[in-house]
Protein backbone atom coordinates (compact mmCIF):
# COMPACT_ATOMS: atom_id res chain seq x y z
CA UNK A 1 0.00 0.00 0.00
CA UNK A 2 1.46 3.30 -1.03
CA UNK A 3 0.49 6.42 0.89
CA UNK A 4 1.52 10.04 0.95
CA UNK A 5 1.33 11.66 4.36
CA UNK A 6 2.48 14.51 6.55
CA UNK A 7 4.04 13.80 9.95
CA UNK A 8 2.64 15.94 12.74
CA UNK A 9 3.94 16.98 16.13
CA UNK A 10 2.08 19.43 18.33
CA UNK A 11 -0.48 19.78 21.06
CA UNK A 12 -2.55 21.90 18.74
CA UNK A 13 -1.28 21.45 15.18
CA UNK A 14 1.75 20.78 13.05
CA UNK A 15 3.11 18.83 10.14
CA UNK A 16 6.52 18.03 8.81
CA UNK A 17 7.90 17.05 5.47
CA UNK A 18 5.99 14.96 2.96
CA UNK A 19 6.92 11.31 3.31
CA UNK A 20 6.37 8.63 0.70
CA UNK A 21 6.57 5.06 1.92
CA UNK A 22 5.68 1.55 0.93
CA UNK A 23 4.35 -0.81 3.57
CA UNK A 24 4.00 -4.58 3.17
CA UNK A 25 2.42 -6.67 5.91
CA UNK A 26 1.96 -10.47 5.95
CA UNK A 27 -0.71 -12.13 8.08
CA UNK A 28 -1.53 -15.77 8.72
CA UNK A 29 -4.36 -16.69 6.35
CA UNK A 30 -6.77 -18.07 8.96
CA UNK A 31 -6.37 -15.12 11.34
CA UNK A 32 -6.72 -12.65 8.48
CA UNK A 33 -9.91 -14.28 7.22
CA UNK A 34 -11.47 -14.38 10.70
CA UNK A 35 -10.57 -10.75 11.40
CA UNK A 36 -11.88 -9.73 7.97
CA UNK A 37 -15.18 -11.51 8.58
CA UNK A 38 -15.76 -9.70 11.88
CA UNK A 39 -14.80 -6.39 10.32
CA UNK A 40 -17.29 -6.79 7.47
CA UNK A 41 -20.05 -7.68 9.93
CA UNK A 42 -19.39 -4.44 11.81
CA UNK A 43 -19.31 -2.45 8.58
CA UNK A 44 -22.65 -3.99 7.62
CA UNK A 45 -24.03 -2.86 10.98
CA UNK A 46 -22.82 0.68 10.27
CA UNK A 47 -24.50 0.55 6.86
CA UNK A 48 -27.78 -0.63 8.39
CA UNK A 49 -27.78 2.22 10.93
CA UNK A 50 -26.90 4.77 8.23
CA UNK A 51 -29.81 3.59 6.05
CA UNK A 52 -32.24 3.74 8.98
CA UNK A 53 -31.23 7.34 9.69
CA UNK A 54 -31.57 8.27 6.00
CA UNK A 55 -35.04 6.80 5.71
CA UNK A 56 -36.66 7.29 9.13
CA UNK A 57 -35.13 10.32 10.87
CA UNK A 58 -37.71 13.03 11.56
CA UNK A 59 -35.98 15.47 9.20
CA UNK A 60 -33.91 14.77 6.08
CA UNK A 61 -30.31 14.52 7.32
CA UNK A 62 -27.20 15.86 5.62
CA UNK A 63 -25.60 12.60 4.50
CA UNK A 64 -22.11 14.02 4.14
CA UNK A 65 -22.22 15.34 7.70
CA UNK A 66 -23.42 11.95 8.92
CA UNK A 67 -20.40 10.23 7.38
CA UNK A 68 -17.97 12.91 8.60
CA UNK A 69 -19.41 12.70 12.12
CA UNK A 70 -19.04 8.92 12.09
CA UNK A 71 -15.41 9.22 11.01
CA UNK A 72 -14.78 11.89 13.65
CA UNK A 73 -16.29 9.68 16.37
CA UNK A 74 -14.18 6.70 15.29
CA UNK A 75 -10.94 8.71 15.44
CA UNK A 76 -11.87 10.52 18.66
CA UNK A 77 -12.29 7.13 20.35
CA UNK A 78 -8.59 6.39 19.82
CA UNK A 79 -6.82 9.23 21.64
CA UNK A 80 -7.11 13.03 22.11
CA UNK A 81 -4.95 13.85 19.09
CA UNK A 82 -6.40 11.64 16.36
CA UNK A 83 -9.15 13.42 14.43
CA UNK A 84 -10.82 14.00 11.09
CA UNK A 85 -10.29 17.30 9.29
CA UNK A 86 -12.79 18.35 6.65
CA UNK A 87 -11.44 20.05 3.54
CA UNK A 88 -11.59 23.53 5.08
CA UNK A 89 -9.88 22.47 8.31
CA UNK A 90 -7.20 20.73 6.26
CA UNK A 91 -6.56 23.88 4.22
CA UNK A 92 -6.41 25.99 7.39
CA UNK A 93 -3.86 23.60 8.90
CA UNK A 94 -1.71 23.83 5.77
CA UNK A 95 -1.86 27.63 5.87
CA UNK A 96 -0.78 27.76 9.50
CA UNK A 97 1.95 25.20 8.91
CA UNK A 98 3.40 27.23 6.04
CA UNK A 99 3.30 30.34 8.23
CA UNK A 100 2.21 32.44 5.25
CA UNK A 101 -1.22 33.57 4.01
CA UNK A 102 -3.12 36.40 2.38
CA UNK A 103 -4.39 38.74 5.08
CA UNK A 104 -4.14 42.03 6.93
CA UNK A 105 -1.45 41.47 9.56
CA UNK A 106 -3.22 41.75 12.92
CA UNK A 107 -3.28 39.54 15.98
CA UNK A 108 -6.82 39.44 17.39
CA UNK A 109 -8.83 38.04 20.25
CA UNK A 110 -12.53 38.02 21.12
CA UNK A 111 -14.04 40.28 23.75
CA UNK A 112 -17.73 40.80 24.60
CA UNK A 113 -18.78 39.21 21.32
CA UNK A 114 -16.59 41.57 19.26
CA UNK A 115 -13.08 41.20 17.83
CA UNK A 116 -10.31 43.08 19.62
CA UNK A 117 -6.94 43.91 18.06
CA UNK A 118 -4.12 42.62 20.26
CA UNK A 119 -1.47 44.14 18.05
CA UNK A 120 -0.93 45.04 14.41
CA UNK A 121 2.15 43.29 13.00
CA UNK A 122 4.89 45.68 11.91
CA UNK A 123 5.11 46.55 8.22
CA UNK A 124 1.79 44.94 7.23
CA UNK A 125 -1.32 46.42 5.57
CA UNK A 126 -3.10 46.79 8.93
CA UNK A 127 -0.19 48.69 10.50
CA UNK A 128 0.18 50.95 7.47
CA UNK A 129 -3.58 51.66 7.44
CA UNK A 130 -3.45 52.89 11.03
CA UNK A 131 -5.02 49.98 12.94
CA UNK A 132 -4.00 50.26 16.60
CA UNK A 133 -3.65 47.87 19.51
CA UNK A 134 -6.91 47.91 21.50
CA UNK A 135 -9.12 48.77 18.51
CA UNK A 136 -12.43 46.91 18.42
CA UNK A 137 -13.54 45.47 15.06
CA UNK A 138 -17.33 45.63 15.01
CA UNK A 139 -17.96 44.80 11.34
CA UNK A 140 -16.15 43.32 8.35
CA UNK A 141 -17.29 44.50 4.91
CA UNK A 142 -20.41 45.88 6.55
CA UNK A 143 -21.33 42.60 8.27
CA UNK A 144 -21.47 42.72 12.06
CA UNK A 145 -19.09 40.36 13.83
CA UNK A 146 -21.59 39.95 16.67
CA UNK A 147 -22.54 36.29 16.68
CA UNK A 148 -19.48 35.19 14.68
CA UNK A 149 -16.87 32.91 16.21
CA UNK A 150 -13.33 34.26 16.25
CA UNK A 151 -12.36 31.78 13.52
CA UNK A 152 -15.24 32.95 11.31
CA UNK A 153 -14.16 36.57 11.70
CA UNK A 154 -10.54 35.68 10.92
CA UNK A 155 -11.66 33.77 7.80
CA UNK A 156 -13.50 36.86 6.55
CA UNK A 157 -10.42 39.03 7.03
CA UNK A 158 -8.15 36.58 5.22
CA UNK A 159 -8.41 36.20 1.46
CA UNK A 160 -6.73 36.59 -1.87
CA UNK A 161 -3.71 38.90 -2.01
CA UNK A 162 -4.46 42.36 -3.51
CA UNK A 163 -8.18 42.20 -2.67
CA UNK A 164 -9.73 44.82 -0.40
CA UNK A 165 -11.64 44.50 2.87
CA UNK A 166 -13.37 47.19 4.95
CA UNK A 167 -13.13 47.09 8.73
CA UNK A 168 -15.43 49.10 10.98
CA UNK A 169 -13.31 50.08 13.97
CA UNK A 170 -14.42 51.30 17.42
CA UNK A 171 -11.63 53.25 19.09
CA UNK A 172 -11.05 54.71 22.52
CA UNK A 173 -13.30 54.92 25.57
CA UNK A 174 -15.94 56.75 23.54
CA UNK A 175 -15.97 53.89 21.00
CA UNK A 176 -15.73 56.32 18.10
CA UNK A 177 -16.62 54.46 14.89
CA UNK A 178 -14.58 54.69 11.70
CA UNK A 179 -14.19 52.63 8.52
CA UNK A 180 -10.74 51.57 7.36
CA UNK A 181 -10.21 50.08 3.90
CA UNK A 182 -7.24 47.68 3.73
CA UNK A 183 -5.78 45.74 0.80
CA UNK A 184 -4.72 42.20 1.68
CA UNK A 185 -1.09 41.18 1.21
CA UNK A 186 1.10 38.16 1.90
CA UNK A 187 1.47 37.89 5.68
CA UNK A 188 4.20 35.81 7.28
CA UNK A 189 3.54 34.45 10.75
CA UNK A 190 6.64 35.31 12.75
CA UNK A 191 7.26 32.20 14.78
CA UNK A 192 10.59 33.61 15.99
CA UNK A 193 11.13 36.89 17.78
CA UNK A 194 14.48 37.93 19.16
CA UNK A 195 16.17 40.78 20.95
CA UNK A 196 19.44 41.58 22.65
CA UNK A 197 19.31 41.51 26.45
CA UNK A 198 21.73 44.11 27.66
CA UNK A 199 24.92 44.08 25.65
CA UNK A 200 25.88 40.44 26.13
CA UNK A 201 22.94 37.98 25.81
CA UNK A 202 20.77 36.91 22.87
CA UNK A 203 17.09 36.19 23.62
CA UNK A 204 15.20 34.02 21.10
CA UNK A 205 11.48 33.36 21.54
CA UNK A 206 9.84 30.60 19.44
CA UNK A 207 6.02 30.72 19.49
CA UNK A 208 5.44 27.70 17.22
CA UNK A 209 7.36 25.44 14.86
CA UNK A 210 6.28 26.28 11.30
CA UNK A 211 8.21 26.34 8.03
CA UNK A 212 9.76 29.72 8.94
CA UNK A 213 11.15 28.71 12.35
CA UNK A 214 14.68 27.46 11.64
CA UNK A 215 15.36 30.36 9.27
CA UNK A 216 14.21 32.73 12.03
CA UNK A 217 16.56 31.15 14.58
CA UNK A 218 19.42 31.23 12.07
CA UNK A 219 18.76 34.93 11.40
CA UNK A 220 18.71 35.69 15.13
CA UNK A 221 22.01 33.90 15.76
CA UNK A 222 23.64 35.66 12.79
CA UNK A 223 22.40 39.04 14.06
CA UNK A 224 23.79 38.48 17.56
CA UNK A 225 27.11 37.25 16.12
CA UNK A 226 27.42 40.39 14.01
CA UNK A 227 26.39 42.84 16.73
CA UNK A 228 28.15 41.47 19.81
CA UNK A 229 31.88 40.67 19.97
CA UNK A 230 32.43 36.96 20.63
CA UNK A 231 34.56 37.59 23.73
CA UNK A 232 31.77 39.68 25.25
CA UNK A 233 28.79 37.48 24.27
CA UNK A 234 27.60 35.38 27.24
CA UNK A 235 25.12 33.06 25.48
CA UNK A 236 21.52 32.44 24.46
CA UNK A 237 18.13 32.25 26.14
CA UNK A 238 15.83 30.02 24.06
CA UNK A 239 12.26 30.69 25.20
CA UNK A 240 9.86 27.80 24.40
CA UNK A 241 7.23 28.63 27.01
CA UNK A 242 3.60 28.15 25.91
CA UNK A 243 4.81 26.85 22.54
CA UNK A 244 2.31 24.11 21.51
CA UNK A 245 4.62 22.46 18.97
CA UNK A 246 4.51 22.09 15.20
CA UNK A 247 6.81 20.67 12.57
CA UNK A 248 9.04 17.72 13.38
CA UNK A 249 11.71 18.70 10.88
CA UNK A 250 11.85 22.22 12.29
CA UNK A 251 12.32 20.99 15.87
CA UNK A 252 15.19 18.82 14.61
CA UNK A 253 16.75 21.73 12.69
CA UNK A 254 16.50 24.08 15.70
CA UNK A 255 18.09 21.44 17.96
CA UNK A 256 20.85 20.98 15.37
CA UNK A 257 21.58 24.73 15.52
CA UNK A 258 23.06 24.08 18.98
CA UNK A 259 24.47 20.54 18.47
CA UNK A 260 27.24 19.02 16.36
CA UNK A 261 26.62 15.30 16.77
CA UNK A 262 24.46 12.63 18.37
CA UNK A 263 20.82 11.67 18.25
CA UNK A 264 18.20 14.42 18.49
CA UNK A 265 15.02 12.32 18.66
CA UNK A 266 13.66 8.93 17.66
CA UNK A 267 10.12 7.94 16.73
CA UNK A 268 8.81 4.43 17.37
CA UNK A 269 5.60 3.02 15.92
CA UNK A 270 3.72 -0.20 16.55
CA UNK A 271 6.22 -2.25 14.54
CA UNK A 272 9.94 -2.31 15.34
CA UNK A 273 10.92 -1.75 11.70
CA UNK A 274 9.11 1.62 11.76
CA UNK A 275 11.60 3.17 14.21
CA UNK A 276 13.32 6.27 12.87
CA UNK A 277 16.27 8.09 14.39
CA UNK A 278 17.22 11.68 13.61
CA UNK A 279 20.84 12.68 14.22
CA UNK A 280 22.60 16.03 14.42
CA UNK A 281 24.90 17.11 11.61
CA UNK A 282 28.25 18.86 12.21
CA UNK A 283 28.09 22.64 12.47
CA UNK A 284 26.92 24.31 15.70
CA UNK A 285 25.57 27.71 14.60
CA UNK A 286 25.85 28.97 18.18
CA UNK A 287 29.58 28.12 18.23
CA UNK A 288 29.34 26.41 21.61
CA UNK A 289 28.05 29.45 23.52
CA UNK A 290 26.05 28.60 26.67
CA UNK A 291 22.30 28.05 26.24
CA UNK A 292 19.41 28.34 28.70
CA UNK A 293 16.06 26.91 27.60
CA UNK A 294 12.84 28.17 29.22
CA UNK A 295 9.85 25.78 29.37
CA UNK A 296 6.56 25.63 31.25
CA UNK A 297 3.27 23.73 31.32
CA UNK A 298 2.34 25.08 27.91
CA UNK A 299 5.50 23.80 26.19
CA UNK A 300 4.48 20.75 24.17
CA UNK A 301 5.65 18.23 21.62
CA UNK A 302 8.15 19.86 19.22
CA UNK A 303 9.16 22.19 22.08
CA UNK A 304 9.79 19.15 24.25
CA UNK A 305 11.90 17.54 21.51
CA UNK A 306 14.24 20.56 21.50
CA UNK A 307 14.38 20.85 25.29
CA UNK A 308 14.86 17.08 25.73
CA UNK A 309 17.64 16.87 23.12
CA UNK A 310 19.61 19.80 24.54
CA UNK A 311 19.09 18.54 28.10
CA UNK A 312 20.20 14.96 27.34
CA UNK A 313 23.31 16.18 25.53
CA UNK A 314 24.01 18.54 28.45
CA UNK A 315 24.11 21.34 25.91
CA UNK A 316 21.62 23.53 27.78
CA UNK A 317 20.24 24.15 31.24
CA UNK A 318 16.44 23.89 31.36
CA UNK A 319 14.67 26.45 33.58
CA UNK A 320 10.97 26.82 34.37
CA UNK A 321 8.27 24.29 35.18
CA UNK A 322 7.49 20.79 33.90
CA UNK A 323 6.39 20.72 30.26
CA UNK A 324 3.05 19.47 28.89
CA UNK A 325 4.01 15.85 28.17
CA UNK A 326 2.78 15.38 24.61
CA UNK A 327 5.00 12.58 23.38
CA UNK A 328 3.12 11.21 20.37
CA UNK A 329 3.43 11.74 16.62
CA UNK A 330 0.45 12.30 14.34
CA UNK A 331 0.46 11.61 10.61
CA UNK A 332 -1.73 13.76 8.38
CA UNK A 333 -3.13 11.49 5.64
CA UNK A 334 -4.90 13.40 2.83
CA UNK A 335 -8.04 11.60 1.61
CA UNK A 336 -8.09 13.17 -1.85
CA UNK A 337 -10.90 14.63 -3.96
CA UNK A 338 -11.51 17.47 -1.51
CA UNK A 339 -12.38 14.99 1.27
CA UNK A 340 -10.10 16.47 3.90
CA UNK A 341 -7.58 14.41 5.84
CA UNK A 342 -7.04 12.10 8.80
CA UNK A 343 -4.86 13.14 11.71
CA UNK A 344 -3.78 9.73 13.04
CA UNK A 345 -1.42 8.95 15.94
CA UNK A 346 1.23 6.66 14.46
CA UNK A 347 4.22 6.75 16.83
CA UNK A 348 5.71 7.93 20.10
CA UNK A 349 8.87 9.98 20.22
CA UNK A 350 11.85 9.54 22.54
CA UNK A 351 14.68 11.81 23.65
CA UNK A 352 18.32 10.82 22.93
CA UNK A 353 18.60 8.98 26.27
CA UNK A 354 15.48 6.92 25.43
CA UNK A 355 13.03 8.85 27.60
CA UNK A 356 9.40 8.87 26.59
CA UNK A 357 7.92 12.27 27.46
CA UNK A 358 4.35 11.02 26.94
CA UNK A 359 2.18 12.06 29.91
CA UNK A 360 5.33 12.92 31.91
CA UNK A 361 6.91 15.95 30.30
CA UNK A 362 10.39 17.42 30.57
CA UNK A 363 11.46 18.17 34.13
CA UNK A 364 13.50 21.39 34.26
CA UNK A 365 16.98 21.30 35.73
CA UNK A 366 15.92 24.28 37.81
CA UNK A 367 12.28 24.77 38.74
CA UNK A 368 11.29 28.40 39.15
CA UNK A 369 7.69 29.43 39.79
CA UNK A 370 6.40 32.81 38.69
CA UNK A 371 4.63 35.27 40.97
CA UNK A 372 1.01 35.06 39.78
CA UNK A 373 -1.45 37.98 40.15
CA UNK A 374 -4.23 37.33 42.64
CA UNK A 375 -6.91 37.34 39.94
CA UNK A 376 -5.12 34.53 38.07
CA UNK A 377 -4.23 32.30 41.00
CA UNK A 378 -5.67 28.84 40.48
CA UNK A 379 -5.98 29.52 36.75
CA UNK A 380 -2.28 29.59 35.90
CA UNK A 381 -1.71 25.83 35.54
CA UNK A 382 -2.21 23.54 32.57
CA UNK A 383 -3.53 20.05 33.21
CA UNK A 384 -1.05 18.43 30.85
CA UNK A 385 -1.29 15.42 28.56
CA UNK A 386 -1.89 12.99 31.45
CA UNK A 387 -5.21 14.66 32.25
CA UNK A 388 -6.61 14.29 28.72
CA UNK A 389 -9.29 11.64 28.40
CA UNK A 390 -8.11 8.67 26.37
CA UNK A 391 -4.45 9.71 26.30
CA UNK A 392 -1.77 7.12 25.53
CA UNK A 393 -0.64 5.58 28.82
CA UNK A 394 2.98 5.62 29.94
CA UNK A 395 3.47 3.58 33.08
CA UNK A 396 2.63 4.43 36.67
CA UNK A 397 4.52 7.71 37.03
CA UNK A 398 2.41 10.02 34.88
CA UNK A 399 2.30 13.63 36.00
CA UNK A 400 -0.37 16.27 35.49
CA UNK A 401 -0.49 19.99 35.98
CA UNK A 402 2.23 22.60 35.75
CA UNK A 403 2.37 26.37 35.91
CA UNK A 404 2.08 28.05 32.50
CA UNK A 405 1.95 31.73 33.46
CA UNK A 406 4.43 34.17 31.88
CA UNK A 407 4.32 37.78 33.14
CA UNK A 408 3.60 40.24 30.32
CA UNK A 409 6.35 42.56 31.60
CA UNK A 410 9.82 40.98 31.32
CA UNK A 411 10.83 42.91 34.44
CA UNK A 412 8.56 40.59 36.46
CA UNK A 413 9.67 37.39 34.71
CA UNK A 414 11.56 35.40 37.36
CA UNK A 415 12.48 32.60 34.95
CA UNK A 416 13.96 34.97 32.39
CA UNK A 417 15.82 36.95 35.06
CA UNK A 418 17.31 33.74 36.46
CA UNK A 419 18.43 32.68 32.97
CA UNK A 420 20.14 36.02 32.33
CA UNK A 421 21.89 35.98 35.68
CA UNK A 422 23.05 32.38 35.19
CA UNK A 423 24.59 33.28 31.85
CA UNK A 424 26.30 36.27 33.42
CA UNK A 425 27.62 34.19 36.32
CA UNK A 426 25.73 35.96 39.09
CA UNK A 427 23.16 33.21 39.67
CA UNK A 428 23.96 29.52 39.90
CA UNK A 429 22.01 26.27 40.24
CA UNK A 430 23.33 25.87 43.78
CA UNK A 431 21.58 29.11 44.71
CA UNK A 432 18.10 27.86 43.81
CA UNK A 433 16.01 25.56 45.99
CA UNK A 434 13.42 23.09 44.74
CA UNK A 435 10.61 25.63 44.44
CA UNK A 436 12.61 28.23 42.65
CA UNK A 437 13.20 30.70 45.47
CA UNK A 438 16.68 32.24 45.25
CA UNK A 439 18.98 32.21 48.23
CA UNK A 440 22.07 34.38 48.51
CA UNK A 441 23.62 35.79 45.35
CA UNK A 442 27.31 36.09 44.75
CA UNK A 443 29.07 37.80 41.90
CA UNK A 444 31.76 35.75 40.17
Amino acid sequence: MRKISLVVLGAVLGASTVMVGTQTRIFAAGAANAAGSDTYKNLNLFGDVFEKIRSDYVEKPNEQKLVESAISGMLASLDPHSSYMDSKSFRDMQVQTRGEFGGLGIEVTQEDGLVKVVTPIDDTPAARAGVLSGDIISAIDGESVQGMTLNQAVDKMRGQVNTAVKLTILRGSARESRDIAITRAVIQIKSVRFRQEGDDVGYIRITQFNEQTYDGVKTAISKFSADVPSDKFKGYVLDLRNNPGGLLDQSIAVSNAFLTQGEIVSTRGRNADETQRYNARPGDLSKGKPVIVLVNGGSASASEIVAGALQDHKRATIIGTRSFGKGSVQTIIPLGQNNGALRLTTARYYTPSGRSIQAKGIEPDIQILQDVPDELKGKDDTKGEASLKGHLKNGDEEKTGSQAYVPPDPKNDKQLKAALEMLRGTYTKAQVDDVGKPTEKTAN
